[in-house]
């Protein structure tokens, strides 16, 4: 393990105004999202949408790297360039997500189980000769009634920690992204302390395996109600939550924390990501790892006419990446929304 390297890898993903982009849908679910918008989900049309992203002008400006899936990684620009070089001649980073889905976890009745630890170290290993810099695992974790259970809990953070330990034996950085799912009328109570007891399992979990936090990277769901709570959270009450809930368990030699963004609005999540970072100074930077509350109106625009709006589309990513830069920065305000290009 270079720890070095890793180090310095993790820094940068995280760096001052800068986030990460998740590009790593699976090809199950670009079929759900071309589907919303008319566009037939073929290799090709997969390919086109994420060359738009990938060789947008400028996107170095705001997004560190970006995180692709296995069909992704090995694609190429309609030049013959595979995505992975273009992103390091902008002098961003390669990701790559490893985990293979999230199972019905045995004798736990609506949990789940992330699976892919058979066979990673070589997948890694093959991930780093397309240039892979980061990797990504994710978890589910559900808020209802006796869940989640101390039995998820513990499985999930397991295989989170092992998963970490071999990226950074290959030099990759770790992003550990246990989501706590929105979905559900819980209050921001129940989540702040479901989210609570996945961080503190997670940690404990990372430091028996040896990781070395200064080269990972936590990413979180944010502390908010269930979407179909009686009442909802404000701004203040999820930045709030958030971020007493990280202090209480996120060591201070951590890279970094991004967030995902979960079914939240693309407004609402910058503007939750600008209220954590006004709260004062923090252990750790807080940036973005958002994939729908970026990409949704590109995806939209692009589908509108595949072959004539790609410039359009990547106006509309780059001011939703400027705002989010904005916002990891504390700088962000509503009004700016009135600039967008869309």
């Amino acid at each position: 393990m270079d720890a070095s390297l890793l180090h310095a890898n993790a820094k940068k993903m995280v760096a001052p105004g800068k986030g990460l982009l998740a590009a790593d849908e699976s090809t199950a679910s670009c079929e759900k999202r071309f589907a919303a918008v008319g566009v037939p989900c073929t290799e090709e049309t997969r390919r086109a949408y994420r060359e738009l992203i990938v060789v947008a002008p400028g996107i170095e400006e705001y997004v560190s790297g970006i995180i692709f899936y296995d069909e992704t990684i090995r694609q190429s620009t309609k030049d013959g360039k595979r995505f992975p070089d273009v992103l390091l001649e902008k002098g961003m980073l390669p990701g790559i997500k490893v985990d293979t889905g999230a199972k019905d976890l045995a004798l736990h009745a609506g949990e789940k189980i992330t699976e892919g630890l058979d066979g990673l170290r070589e997948r890694l290993a093959e991930y780093k000769t397309f240039g892979a810099a980061f990797a990504k695992w994710r978890a589910v974790i559900t808020i209802g009634e006796g869940v989640p259970s101390e039995a998820c809990i513990d499985a999930n953070a397991e295989a989170m920690a092992r998963y970490a330990a071999l990226c950074q034996e290959a030099d990759i950085v770790p992003i550990v992204e246990p989501e706590v799912l929105i979905d559900g009328d819980h209050s921001l109570e129940q989540c702040y302390q479901a989210t609570l007891a996945i961080h503190k399992k997670l940690f404990e979990k990372l430091a028996e395996e040896g990781v070395h936090l200064e080269g990972a990277i936590l990413k979180s769901s944010m502390v908010i109600a269930g979407t179909q709570a009686a009442k909802q959270s404000s701004v203040h009450e999820v930045a709030e939550a958030t971020v007493r809930c990280l202090k209480e368990n996120a060591p201070a030699d951590l890279a970094g924390i991004v967030f995902l963004s979960g079914g939240q609005g693309d407004e609402q999540a910058t503007a939750h990501l600008d209220a954590m970072n006004k709260t004062g100074a923090l252990p750790w930077p807080l940036t973005f790892s958002y994939s729908r509350a970026i990409q949704n109106p590109v995806l939209k625009i692009w589908a509108a006419d595949t072959h004539a709006n790609t410039e359009k589309a990547q106006a509309a990513l780059l001011f939703r990446a400027k705002m989010n830069s904005l916002a990891a920065l504390g700088k962000y305000a509503s009004e700016m929304e009135s600039e967008r290009p869309y």
